[in-house]
């Protein structure tokens, strides 16, 4: 399902074509805008809910000799792992601490040594200006440059934008179904409505994080096939 045939589906299902809103101060909330909010509101909650393959990214960056701070991504949001390594490895991976144990462990930041851990440190401060984006501290502070691999959590480009997604390729039902739930609470629709839609948006995801949470995690080799018990049998007792 791409987005033309979700937001065609959006109308049809709810039987409202979300005509242009004025708001109070004179400005006007397009059809398409409305629309828009529920997709990628729905987007959110499946993509907090299910960890799909898709929500997965890899980057490598440059850790500077003496300096224990490593900025993450623009589109960062968490970490799966984080890697150093020295031309062609071997790699080590960093355990993931808090600052306050950073701070504990290395309270002196001129003593170097090869980084075993990291943390989450806060917005990256450049001058006086508090960007956005957030950034690692290592420790101990690096003792000489090494490259960096992270593995992180962030949001793929929402079928608002991209036209064609993996979820809507993939698993357009449980997208379906969350706008519709959002529509209608925008709409203040009737409660048994709502209720029905956000059941079948439960089922769907269900279904969704069986995929993403578990057959996508394991193979026949390792786990075995999936198998599930049979129904008991009555055999003519009662």
């Amino acid at each position: 399902m791409n987005y033309s045939e979700l937001s065609a589906a959006i109308q049809t299902y709810t039987e409202n074509n979300f005509p242009a809103i004025t708001l109070a101060d004179s400005s006007t909330v397009s059809s398409t805008t409305q629309i828009n909010r529920f997709i990628q509101q729905a987007e959110q909650r499946i993509y907090n809910s299910v960890q799909f393959p898709s929500l997965r990214k890899n980057v490598t960056g440059t850790i500077t000799s003496g300096n224990k701070y490593l900025s993450c991504p623009d589109d960062f949001l968490s970490s799966y792992s984080l890697a150093i390594f020295s031309g062609s490895g071997p790699y080590t991976f960093l355990l993931n601490k808090d600052v306050n144990f950073m701070r504990e462990a290395y309270p002196t930041p001129t003593d170097t040594g090869t980084p075993k851990y990291y943390a989450l440190f806060g917005p990256t401060v450049t001058g006086s200006t508090i960007s956005n984006e957030l950034s690692f501290i290592l420790g101990p502070t690096p003792d000489a440059g090494y490259s960096a691999e992270l593995h992180y959590y962030y949001y793929p480009q929402s079928i608002v934008t991209a036209s064609t997604t993996w979820l809507g390729d993939n698993f357009d039902t449980v997208l379906l179904y969350g706008s519709l739930v959002e529509a209608y609470i925008f709409m203040k629709g009737e409660v048994d409505i709502i209720t029905m839609y956000e059941t079948k948006y439960k089922e769907a995801l269900g279904l969704a994080q069986r995929l993403g949470d578990g057959m996508e995690r394991s193979d026949a080799y390792r786990s075995g096939q999936y198998r599930q018990a049979p129904l008991p049998q009555n055999n003519g007792v009662r």
